[in-house]
């Protein structure tokens, strides 16, 4: 983009790559309870990207804990570190890492954590020791983010210079840092409803499915099938409010009340696909428009799923969606509310791709006796 080659990508770890905020949730609540405190989100959105050392003492003040810094990091850091093994790659990390790794891209990670902490959480992930040719954590700066000495440290062991470098964060402090750095970045937001935190980025996705390789000089994907991009299987459940035909498909709408998206990372965003399972009729092809409503002034959730072909009639009928492909972004003028989205060209490419192996009905089955 504007003529920008890049010579090296450095990564930021929790939120960027890994989904450490779903694995490690409600720790931090947990911990506090038991000191009769309750937790403030405000306060802990505040906190994203910070070093541990400086939240475990803001954490003690803000919570009047009777305790030091020290002793709060001793006493609730083998309880994050028991979760870490459940953190999950966030989706097209695996795909994006792999890919620059193939094509002799050197990677870096570059995170606020103690580098020992990123060892372990890496280590869960198969094969990311050996992609990443340079870790750095906090603790080998002198200052971390929002600092920019992290990102110039990680270009000089790259043996790059930073101008050339391209940063891949989530929190506006990495982003800050990056930019201060003098890297060209892209943000992917875990804070979905602060766009405006991000707006020095040099490029905001919602989620690295959209990250385009050759926009920076990098090879290009090449794993499109028939326009439509095999994922790693993401999923969710809920029982239906209504049911609407619309043309050749049935739109649904989802009791918010009674649903689970416990599984879907926050930083997914667009057209995806794949199986529908009603309880009692059975599994269908799905097409579903997937996104954010902040217009009641919180962040909510919003899915609407497409069951592709003939149904019968039902009412409150509990529903299991497992996403298994990615057809397109959502542009900047589409809601997820619209009449028209998915469209029928999204509906025709989810119809003929879920016929192909890549996206196979048998996987699906498989993941519901698995998941549900």
């Amino acid at each position: 983009m504007d003529g920008v080659r890049i010579s090296a990508v450095i990564f930021d770890l929790d939120g960027t790559l890994l989904d450490t905020e779903r694995a490690t949730g409600g720790v931090l609540r947990e911990f506090l309870e038991k000191y009769g405190k309750v937790l403030d989100p405000d306060k802990e959105v505040k906190r994203l990207g910070q070093m541990h050392k400086e939240s475990a003492k803001a954490i003690v003040e803000d919570y009047e804990l009777p305790m030091t810094a020290e002793e709060y990091s001793l006493s609730i850091m083998p309880i994050y570190q028991q979760r870490w093994s459940q953190a999950q790659a966030l989706p097209g990390v695996n795909r994006l890492i792999q890919h620059l790794h193939k094509h002799g891209v050197p990677l870096g990670l570059a995170s606020n954590s103690i580098k020992r902490h990123i060892g372990t959480k890496i280590s869960h992930q198969q094969g990311w020791k050996e992609m990443f040719s340079v870790v750095i954590g906090g603790d080998e700066v002198s200052h971390g983010k929002p600092s920019p000495d992290i990102f110039l440290e990680a270009a000089r062991r790259l043996g790059s210079d930073a101008s050339s470098c391209l940063v891949i964060e989530d929190s506006p402090v990495g982003v800050r840092a990056a930019k201060d750095a003098g890297t060209t970045v892209v943000a992917v937001p875990s804070l979905q409803n602060q766009s405006e935190r991000y707006s020095i980025a040099n490029y905001v996705l919602r989620s690295l499915l959209e990250f385009q390789p050759d926009l920076w000089g990098l090879a290009p994907f090449e794993d499109w099938v028939q326009n439509a991009l095999p994922i790693e299987p993401l999923y969710a459940k809920g029982l239906i409010r209504e049911a609407v035909a619309q043309n050749s498909s049935v739109i649904l709408s989802i009791d918010s009340d009674n649903c689970s998206f416990d599984t879907l990372p926050d930083q997914i965003s667009g057209i995806f696909f794949g199986w529908a399972k009603l309880q009692i009729q059975g599994i269908f092809k799905m097409v579903a428009a997937v996104s954010w409503d902040f217009s009641t002034g919180f962040s909510r959730r919003m899915i609407k799923p497409c069951i592709l072909g003939e149904i019968n009639n039902f009412v409150m009928e509990p529903l299991h969606l497992v996403f298994v492909g990615y057809v397109r972004k959502l542009f900047d003028e589409e809601t997820v509310l619209d009449a028209d989205i998915p469209t029928k060209e999204d509906a025709s490419i989810a119809w003929n791709a879920l016929d192909l192996p890549d996206f196979g009905k048998d996987a699906a089955e498989f993941s519901y006796k698995t998941y549900m």
